[in-house]
């Protein structure tokens, strides 16, 4: 995609990385003509410090998109990330866009123009605005054609891996090793997989009390096995330094299922639906929890049944809740 887009809007360097649609964390990613140094420098960019035009921050905008001459009302020295990371390397104003659909955030491109170079023009804005929907929809159907490949592979008990303060693997369990093999390689740059290090660096930017376990940084990614696995990082503390544990483990179906829900297409209301006939609510009992008519409920349905194929109640809890296997009474092609 990167060199088409180069040729409608051009730029001298690039970052992209695809997130978790709920916690924005990254689960993957990649970036041309940058040195390979500055990655861990923006990641930390993102995820630690306070800063304008940061991708959370896109993701929520309207537009879905944002310069950095923009945010800063052309005072590019606003931003603490132009002044420690893009100045020194030569760079100067910036283009970022949220991959989204239908609300969801699927990935997020951040291009970049050399110092003296013109700074992005609305237009070229514009036109980003409208590719994003459609990159978004490539990541998006490129996840509901892995659920319905996802093979049922052994070995697939909860690893550890831990980690130093710079992110560097120094430790694991053998079931952590192999979970490591299996997810997607670190980006140029990266100590560790880009889950990996998002996760720990979410946990780095909490206070020093701490959340509860059930609020710890947790991700969900797919590995290269098709696989798809939770991440949830906390802190270990050892008798000469902190170090931060990171669980690997596969992915109940319940956490899987949001992530497909939305991967559908399902709004707010049919997703409420969708859970509710999962937990074997009739349709009178759906209606009644949600003050909707039985009628609009059955509305509900047939939308939720044409965008995931099914035919009925039991086959929708099937594709969305069960395990993914390629035997499943559901397979969402590109």
């Amino acid at each position: 995609m990167l060199p088409r887009l180069g040729r409608l809007v051009g730029f001298d360097a690039a970052f992209w990385a695809t997130t978790d649609p709920t916690t924005l964390l990254f689960t993957g990613g990649g970036q041309v003509q940058l040195p390979e140094q500055t990655a861990p420098l923006f990641v930390a960019n993102e995820l630690l410090h306070d800063d304008v035009n940061k991708f959370a921050q896109v993701a929520r905008a309207r537009q879905g998109v944002r310069t950095l001459a923009q945010a800063t009302r052309g005072a590019l020295g606003r931003s603490a990330r132009y002044r420690e990371i893009l100045e020194p390397i030569g760079l100067g104003d910036e283009l970022r866009a949220a991959l989204r659909v239908r609300g969801d955030c699927w990935g997020v491109v951040c291009l970049h123009r050399e110092l003296h170079a013109p700074a992005f023009s609305a237009g070229e804005a514009r036109l980003m605005q409208q590719l994003a929907p459609h990159l978004g929809e490539a990541i998006r159907t490129g996840l509901l054609r892995a659920a319905a490949l996802d093979p049922q592979a052994a070995g697939s008990a909860p690893g550890v891996i831990m980690l130093a303060p710079d992110l560097t693997v120094v430790g694991m369990t053998p079931a952590g090793g192999r979970w490591l093999e299996e997810l997607p390689p670190a980006p140029a740059g990266l100590p560790a997989p880009a889950a990996l290090c998002a996760v720990a660096l979410r946990l780095r930017a909490l206070p020093a009390a701490g959340p509860p376990a059930a609020a710890l940084p947790r991700v969900r990614v797919r590995t290269r096995a098709g696989r798809w696995v939770v991440l949830h990082a906390s802190w270990m503390s050892l008798e000469e330094s902190d170090q931060i544990a990171v669980v690997i483990e596969q992915a109940r179906p319940l956490e899987v299922a949001p992530l497909l829900m939305a991967a559908y297409g399902l709004t707010r209301q049919e997703r409420q639906i969708t859970g509710l006939v999962a937990r074997g609510a009739s349709t009178r009992e759906i209606a009644t929890g949600l003050f909707i008519a039985e009628t609009t409920v059955q509305d509900h349905l047939k939308a939720i049944f044409d965008k995931t194929g099914a035919h009925s109640r039991r086959e929708l809890v099937a594709t969305l809740f069960a395990e993914h296997s390629p035997s499943g009474p559901n397979q969402p092609s590109a």
